[in-house]
């Protein structure tokens, strides 16, 4: 392991030498002489040596601050804790991260003041789920006259474990928790659901068939006006979710596995049914059901969902629409909305899907939502007179086509339909959710 780097002064001195040393014999009144050069590098190196060691006594402290779960797909923020001692400390550092991780620099410096502390921040970009080694710091610190860098580790070496999009649940659920407060006007509108949620006063524009009357009557101070009542989607109803984790879901879409984005959606559905007082069921499947959570309510149920479909990877096998419907209507007979995540090429290759889906309703309220590559979409409405590129339109052309047929036939069989973007589908499924309820449609 190298202990002493020499800094680029170092460099510029030993150069220098060559013409420092006819000077010098001039000096002493001695020959100019390869040994006089030679002696004055000697010199410099000796230096050097002596500024890397005199650091050792005076190396920084350095302590790395990791998020407890990393969220695949998003900017997670790595903090390095410098403290320096009685000297003001010049430092790089390398912060050997898992392999694959995508980050924002690959190298830190900092000048840090004498007896001080000072934070260094930079973020990892995860693009695969699981558990991943995370190595030492490596840092180097300039000696004191700027001669040479002292090299040395810091042993920190642990394992990481990285989660789905968790930041991106922290964000809604703080967005749900402002709609279920009122701050966000558009989570309550009046007349939308069949529940009693309060009275307030009226507003200009509230539709007159909620004024309530009697409470209005009932008023024994002022002529305030009178009171409407807010009614909310009813809730204790249930959602069951189907994550397909097949052959069409192994490719990547935005440098992410399509089903980690059909995973990110599932959370975020989970999220938006339990805090909306559902009942949420999730199961995974490919050419059979792999996984199968009974649905029930509350958080600790949302942590269990979590925790359970994190270490599920996708698999390369023909998925059996029909077997996990099947299963599905066999766990639960009462009415229920049914959301499936996947992905369809055209009508022939997801007949399956759509007799699946057919056989839902009307007893279910079946949902099909497909996670659409945003890359196909630019290839189709980019206009090229390149040949190549012309093919390549032309086949993105006709798989969007084919995907608006399936889905006019979806919906005449009264399937409810959302195809979107791979990232973006988690908020455009959460926000269909929400209409959904407000609608009372299940």
């Amino acid at each position: 392991m190298i202990y002493m780097v020499p800094a680029q002064r170092v460099y510029f001195l030993l150069i220098s030498g060559i013409a420092i040393a006819p000077l010098l014999s001039l000096i002493l009144g001695v020959p100019a002489s390869i040994g006089l050069s030679i002696l004055f590098d000697a010199v410099i190196l000796g230096l050097m040596a002596l500024d890397s060691g005199q650091v050792r006594g005076h190396r920084v402290q350095i302590n790395r601050e990791l998020p407890l779960r990393f969220s695949i797909g998003r900017d997670n923020p790595v903090v390095l804790r410098i403290t320096s001692g009685q000297r003001e400390a010049v430092i790089k550092i390398r912060d050997f991260h898992p392999p694959g991780f995508n980050v924002s620099t690959l190298e830190l410096e900092a000048v840090v003041p004498p007896n001080s502390t000072q934070e260094l921040t930079y973020t990892v970009y995860p693009t695969q789920r699981g558990e991943f080694p995370w190595g030492n710091l490596q840092v180097r610190q300039l000696g004191f006259w700027g001669l040479a860098w002292n090299d040395w580790q810091i042993s920190q070496s642990l394992a990481v474990k990285v989660y789905p999009d968790l930041i991106g649940l922290r964000s809604l659920s703080i967005r749900l928790a402002l709609q279920s407060s009122g701050s966000v006007r558009k989570a309550r509108q009046l007349g939308t659901g069949t529940e009693f949620a309060e009275l307030r006063n009226y507003r200009m524009g509230d539709d007159l068939r909620f004024i309530d009357w009697k409470a209005t009557a009932r008023r024994t101070y002022g002529n305030i006006g009178p009171l409407v009542r807010v009614l909310e989607p009813e809730q204790e109803q249930t959602l069951l979710i189907l994550l397909d984790r097949g052959r069409l879901m192994t490719a990547k879409v935005r440098g992410l596995q399509r089903f980690d984005w059909g995973l990110n959606a599932t959370l975020a559905l989970a999220l938006a049914g339990i805090h909306r007082g559902d009942r949420v069921g999730v199961g995974v499947f490919d050419s059979q059901i792999h996984t199968w959570i009974p649905p029930e309510r509350g958080q600790q149920h949302l942590n269990q969902i979590i925790e359970r479909l994190t270490p599920i990877q996708p698999v390369l096998l023909e998925s059996d629409y029909l077997g996990a419907v099947t299963y599905l209507v066999q766990q639960q007979t009462r009415r229920a909305l049914v959301v499936i995540l996947t992905d369809l090429v055209d009508v022939t290759a997801s007949t399956e899907l759509l007799a699946s889906l057919c056989q839902l309703a009307p007893r279910y309220l079946p949902f099909c939502v497909t996670l659409r590559d945003p890359q196909v979409d630019l290839l189709g409405n980019t206009f090229t007179e390149d040949v190549t590129n012309t093919y390549a339109r032309a086949v993105a052309l006709d798989l969007l086509a084919q995907r608006q047929v399936a889905f006019a036939q979806l919906k005449q069989k009264g399937v409810l339909v959302l195809d979107a973007p791979a990232n973006q589908i988690a908020d455009q499924l959460v926000e269909r959710y929400l209409q959904l309820k407000a609608r009372n449609q299940l």
